[in-house]
């Protein structure tokens, strides 16, 4: 070892290497206002950049911050939470699970808030992260506590409202929560129990909500007895049900609330702890309160404390609540109810405004919350905020690479040092003078071995024997000047003349067969690794040259087709893109990056003018590839970038996409996939149509998941019952995965559409697969239709007016066969009547009933017939011809409706373009068949 850097030469590499150049290799940065940037941590995964670098300080950082915290469990100090997980509230009003943490002693400022005329402190470091609203509200804006100015409004964020808190469904409140809501606030302690005393107009209007309890009437009000002790002493957990927490709240505040003439909603109470305790209840339920005032209430003159004092004030307390997050069930009272909706106020402040900041020399130990995704929690009353990440990184230029690309100090140093063209020198062990090192650390050779390699295979492709190389660049549309630019290069036909060129340049076996250039032989003499092949060489996002990429050229080489670097310490294929270095810039400044499946589709996309292309390395497309591009796209829940793919249209590329659509929830941006009308990749189209191809193929993108679920319907049958049924089964779950839910019923919608079916059933598939659970298989013998849908009624009652009223069903019923009906044991049954002679040939009665049962082949259909022949026909009186004329033109308009919706999904599917003359029929047909089903609507109502 020759001794460690001088350290005036470090500080010169710190002072000559921008923090801001060294970072950007591998993220993207954008401007997080006050000069400093952001992105995406390269250290963990993230959906919202924490990453946070300050220019002028020429460090990096995450954030941290201390104040009272909303929790499941209710508001809590954020000391008291540190060391351990507790559920929060993040973004979009969702609670997620996440670790708190002492950050140390660190400086604090405090900020200055004020809302409806109420004032509220916060301490915090002046770095940490807060979110301002822009002037629409719809924009948020991320600014340090130092940044924040006087009148910047700061973000809020609420649990999800009433209408769609209980599992996307309306909540309504428990009878049981209400009764106990009641007693709490209006009742008292009696004996072993409780009892609830009802004044005034409240006795006829909340009796009702204790039916089975016994009550009596005494002066002016009434008294319900027999209650449990415990809905007076005790508040309801809050683990409850959220209906039964509604329910307890709307009691509560049918005793002890008032709505005002202006709207105002407010709660009383002479317990501060009770209305702490309601704004809990209203954070678990989706309803906003202000913070809670103080009064004073002054006693009768007369009154007497217990010590003997006489006339007194005590504090009164009130809470209100935001009547926007109220439905009118919540009031119990019918004064409350039509105050409520005479003055419901449209605008109410949620949000808090900046005061003033001011410094007052503190500095205390400080906390913060670690919450994956989002980066963001909120606060006591509702105030959004950032935190800082769980990976605790930090430092400068040095440290960064050292963490990021697992290099030593001292290679950390030389490698930041080359690029800044400083020669560093050395301290030797005798005290002798600075001299330059000899040999720097491992990663650095192993990069130098490759940077030679490069320049070795480069001019090995203007040899002679690279001419099958060249010929097989020019057939596939690239020249010299493109070979030139991806470094393209040809290892020639010999067993050792790379390894013998690098010894010569100063390295040694051990390294050539670290980098994956070199292995021994069987002999024990090193041999090259890539012969007689074309290769490519593989960068990472620095540009340095990693790894090769090499493919086969001549017919005997009992080799595989490509052939690459093997996992090395500084090549992983998983986190490998090929072209990633020339992308890089573009795929951050367009906000999309292009997946192509192979070197030559990188070279064909960026010389058609999509420079955004990038290919794996031997390898599929994986987690690791999505956290390299998520870093470079900015792939954030503030910014919505796009990841298209490119796969053949065969059955490996089908395959191949399919299985990106189950990674493709790691991304928060859009995902499409772009596939060429003749299944070619892009460097067969550039070759046959041109650049302009290539750019309209990727322009002519589509959703991932609609290419996914077109591929996943192709498989089945659609124009059966069992192929429909299953396909929906097959395709519900990727409706299920869609990442933006407000898109799913959408979808599910679609999927209905295609599948010619109700959207009832295909709905509730896909909620069963966000669930978890799997659609239910029929059970054997059973019928595929249920007993009460409209439809199977109606073709029961047909079926029970042929074997009732044969004499009137006659001929219409006759006229219509079996196809009119859904069910196969309805079918056979109709199938049986025709066989006993048909309903015109009947003159009813049990002979006629045997006949029929007797000519049916099912033995389900035979049960049926006699189960129909007592049913009773869904008609007032006696039948009369009218009411079998409507009854059979709504059994043939929904059999009509069902072609109709068959047909409606054989179209949806159908490309017009590419099958005109096959649409254009079946659009006839469809018309036709829709101007058929429009006049039976109409006989049936005209019937009526």
């Amino acid at each position: 070892m020759a001794g460690r850097v001088k350290d005036e030469d470090i500080a010169l590499v710190r002072d000559r290497s921008s923090i801001v150049d060294v970072i950007s290799e591998t993220v993207t940065l954008r401007s997080a206002g006050g000069g400093n940037l952001k992105g995406l941590c390269p250290f963990h995964d993230e959906k919202t950049p924490s990453f946070n670098v300050s220019p002028a300080r020429n460090v990096y950082f995450c954030l941290a911050g201390e104040t009272r915290v909303i929790t499941d469990q209710g508001i809590r100090e954020i000391r008291e939470l540190a060391g351990g997980r507790h559920r929060i509230i993040t973004t979009h009003g969702r609670f997620v699970e996440a670790p708190f943490h002492s950050f140390g002693e660190q400086a604090l400022v405090h900020l200055k808030l004020t809302r409806n005329g109420q004032k509220k402190t916060i301490r915090a470091t002046g770095n940490h992260r807060w979110f301002v609203r822009g002037r629409t509200g719809d924009k948020r804006i991320e600014r340090t506590t130092a940044e924040l100015r006087p009148g910047d409004r700061l973000a809020h964020v609420f649990p999800r409202a009433l209408a769609t808190r209980d599992g996307g469904h309306r909540l309504t409140p428990s009878p049981f929560g209400i009764a106990r809501g009641i007693v709490f606030g209006d009742g008292t302690l009696l004996n072993r129990g409780s009892i609830a005393v009802l004044y005034g107009n409240k006795d006829q209007e909340l009796l009702k909500w204790f039916p089975l309890n016994d009550s009596y009437v005494a002066d002016d009000r009434v008294t319900v007895t027999d209650l449990p002790a415990y809905f007076k002493t005790e508040l309801p957990p809050l683990t409850e049900s959220l209906s039964y927490l509604y329910g307890w709240l709307a009691g509560y505040f049918a005793a002890d609330g008032d709505v005002a003439a202006d709207g105002c909603i407010s709660l009383n109470s002479a317990h501060r702890e009770h209305l702490d305790y309601v704004r809990d209840i209203c954070t678990r339920i989706g309803v906003g309160t202000y913070g809670i005032r103080e009064y004073v209430r002054t006693g009768f003159p007369t009154a007497q404390r217990p010590n003997g004092e006489v006339g007194y004030t005590t504090p009164i307390y009130r809470l209100t609540l935001m009547g926007a997050d109220l439905l009118e069930d919540f009031f119990l009272i019918s004064a409350h109810r039509d105050r409520f909706r005479a003055a419901r106020k449209k605008y109410e402040r949620r949000g808090w405004v900046v005061e003033a900041i001011e410094d007052h020399g503190e500095v205390e130990e400080v906390f913060c919350p670690v919450v994956d995704g989002t980066h963001a929690f909120v606060l006591e009353d509702n105030i959004l905020t950032g935190n800082c990440h769980g990976c605790g990184q930090g430092g400068d230029a040095i440290k960064f690479l050292m963490d990021a690309e697992h290099l030593s100090f001292i290679e950390s140093v030389e490698r930041l040092a080359g690029k800044a063209g400083i020669q560093l020198r050395y301290d030797t062990d005798s005290g002798g003078p600075p001299q330059p090192r000899p040999q720097a650390g491992q990663k650095q050779r192993l990069l130098a071995a490759h940077t030679a390699a490069v320049e070795f295979y480069r001019d090995q492709l203007g040899s002679p024997g690279a001419r099958k190389a060249r010929e097989f660049l020019a057939e596939r549309g690239f020249g010299r000047d493109a070979a030139e630019k991806y470094g393209c290069g040809f290892a020639p036909d010999s067993w050792d003349a790379l390894a013998k060129h690098l010894r010569m340049k100063g390295f040694n076996a051990e390294e050539l067969t670290a980098a994956g250039l070199c292995k021994p032989a069987r002999s024990g003499s090193l041999i090259d690794r890539f012969r007689r092949r074309l290769l490519w060489p593989i960068r990472d996002v620095s540009g340095d040259v990693i790894g090769f990429g090499a493919r086969k050229l001549f017919e005997d080489d009992d080799g595989p087709k490509y052939l690459n670097t093997p996992e090395t310490p500084i090549y992983k294929k998983s986190h490998v893109l090929y072209g990633l270095d020339h992308a890089k810039r573009e795929i951050a400044k367009r906000g999309r990056a292009v997946i192509v499946e192979g070197y030559t589709d990188v070279m064909a996309c960026h010389e058609a003018g999509e420079p955004t292309a990038v290919a794996t390395c031997g390898t599929a497309f994986g987690i690791d590839h999505i956290q390299v591009l998520r870093r470079l796209l900015m792939d954030s829940d503030s910014f919505t970038g796009e990841i298209i793919y490119t796969f053949d249209g065969d059955a490996a590329g089908q395959k191949a996409a399919l299985r990106a659509f189950e990674e493709d929830q790691r991304f928060v941006g859009r995902t499409f996939i772009a596939v060429s009308p003749d299944n070619m990749d892009p460097c067969e189209l550039r070759l046959a149509k041109g650049d302009l191809a290539v750019r309209d193929m990727i322009a002519g993108r589509e959703p991932l998941v609609d290419f996914a679920l077109r591929q996943t319907l192709a498989k089945f049958d659609l124009d059966t019952v069992e192929g429909r049924v299953e396909a929906m089964r097959r395709a519900a779950p990727l409706v299920a995965k869609i990442k933006d839910r407000e898109k799913r019923p959408e979808y599910a919608r679609k999927l209905a559409g295609d599948l010619g079916m109700d959207l009832d059933p295909v709905q509730r598939a896909v909620n069963n697969a966000v669930r978890g659970e799997s659609a239910p298989a029929p059970r054997r013998g059973t019928q595929s239709s249920a007993v009460d849908s409209p439809q199977r009624l109606v073709e029961r009652e047909a079926l029970k007016l042929a074997l009732q009223e044969p004499v009137l069903a006659g001929p219409m019923f006759d006229a219509l066969g079996p196809e009119n009906y859904g069910d196969s044991v309805l079918q056979a049954v109709r199938e049986a009547v025709t066989q006993a002679g048909g309903a015109s040939s009947a003159t009813g009665g049990a002979v006629w009933i045997e006949k029929v049962r007797d000519a049916c082949a099912d033995l389900g259909g035979q049960v049926l017939v006699s189960e129909l022949a007592v049913e009773p026909l869904y008609v007032d009186g006696s039948v009369d011809p009218r009411y079998v004329q409507v009854t059979l033109a709504r059994l043939q308009g929904g059999a009509l409706a069902t072609r109709v919706r068959d047909l409606k999904s054989k179209v949806q599917r159908l490309n017009p373009v590419t099958h005109k003359d096959q649409y254009l029929a079946l659009a006839g047909e469809l018309f036709s068949l829709e101007q058929q089903a429009r006049a039976l609507r109409e006989q049936a109502a005209g019937g009526l």
